[in-house]
């Protein structure tokens, strides 16, 4: 058997328990990051100019007013001159308005932590994928409790992809046509949007004004919103990005244009908007005036994901870099404190040294 080493001659190193657990944390830490980053996507959007020839836009609006059908006019017009009778192409249902206003989605323009979104607000690129897959109705309106005096006005509209107004009104007040004036105190235009959208209707895409309350008690106000409306495409496969924008050069030819209604891209249509209500007076007309306008840009929002061989790259590089890194943080502590070490040692024996010598000294002496 070989001799056993002296514990005289043994060195006890330093405890490094804590160094390695703090080095493990910091590991597991730094790789659960590079997960969820990976599992997230990369997302990247940019700005080009709109170089589609499209003539319709598709409006969806989803409003109830606290007036009665009977007494509501809907209209639409646009740049080109062509004026729509919005109120005969959708439709209006008879409810009672202290049915609405509840839900905690509810809230006022601007207030809340929705502030004021617009096409700037970068989205996640798979929730908005996920929610147009989603059903495409309007929901039925409520069972009426109380008397009718609201309505819900709701439904799809083509128009041109131009810029338009759509307002509401009082019957009589603005269009002769539609007969002899209101009484003024049948005049309240508080309202409550549950759905305004652009292109196709995908009910789970959250816009701006989308379950938004405006309430006044004045029978003479104007509700104004101007809307800046920015074509989108989404998709989460950067690989599609050269066919999606040969389609929307020709989305109405191009024959790959069912790709944007595949699971991994769509393309609809994102808006900011601004508002500026007042009460009017009685020379003027009161009611909820939407102007739109359409930017001459397109944005696209795509995200894209690492293959699964290059997030195993870089959690070896993550983890292989914090333990060679941490080795030689504790190597150079380690140096330090033994450099320190010997220097106090050779002032401790320095200083025996010359005590002894002083001691004989005053012997001798």
């Amino acid at each position: 058997m070989p001799a056993k080493t002296k514990k005289t001659y043994l060195t006890q190193g330093r405890n490094s328990s804590a160094w390695t657990v703090t080095l493990i944390l910091t590991c597991i830490y730094l790789a659960w990051s590079e997960i969820a980053r990976w599992f997230t996507g990369t997302t990247t959007q940019t700005f080009s100019v709109e170089k589609g020839v499209s003539h319709d836009l598709q409006i969806n609006l989803d409003i109830v007013v606290a007036m009665r059908c009977a007494d509501l006019a809907v209209n639409m017009q646009d740049a080109a001159g062509d004026h729509t009778l919005a109120g005969e192409l959708l439709r209006k249902d008879a409810t009672s308005w202290s049915q609405w206003g509840k839900g905690k989605q509810i809230h006022k323009l601007g207030e809340g932590d929705d502030g004021l979104p617009g096409w700037e607000e970068m989205w996640d690129v798979h929730d908005q994928l996920g929610a147009a897959k989603k059903k495409k109705k309007f929901p039925k309106t409520p069972r009426v409790r109380g008397p009718p005096d609201a309505c819900r006005i709701f439904g799809s509209l083509d128009g041109n992809k131009v810029q338009g107004d759509f307002h509401i009104t009082a019957r009589g007040h603005g269009y002769r046509e539609f007969g002899e004036h209101l009484d003024h105190t049948a005049f309240n235009f508080s309202h409550q949007i549950t759905e305004l959208s652009f292109g196709p209707y995908y009910p789970s895409l959250t816009n701006p004004l989308d379950n938004t309350i405006a309430t006044t008690p004045s029978h003479f106000y104007k509700y104004q919103y101007y809307l800046s409306i920015v074509p989108t495409i989404y998709t989460d496969d950067a690989a599609l990005l050269p066919l999606l924008e040969a389609v929307n050069r020709n989305p109405v030819h191009h024959p790959a244009k069912s790709v944007f209604h595949s699971s991994h891209a769509i393309k609809t249509n994102q808006y900011a908007v601004t508002s500026q209500s007042h009460e009017v007076p009685e020379t003027y007309f009161p009611g909820i005036f939407v102007k739109f306008d359409i930017e001459p840009i397109t944005l696209t929002i795509a995200e894209e994901w690492g293959g699964f061989f290059r997030l195993l790259v870089r959690l070896v590089n993550v983890i292989s870099g914090v333990m060679v890194a941490g080795g030689w943080v504790w190597q150079i502590y380690d140096w330090g404190l033994e450099v320190w070490g010997r220097r106090s040692r050779r002032r401790g024996s320095l200083g025996v040294l010359g005590g002894s010598a002083q001691k004989e000294k005053m012997g001798y002496e």
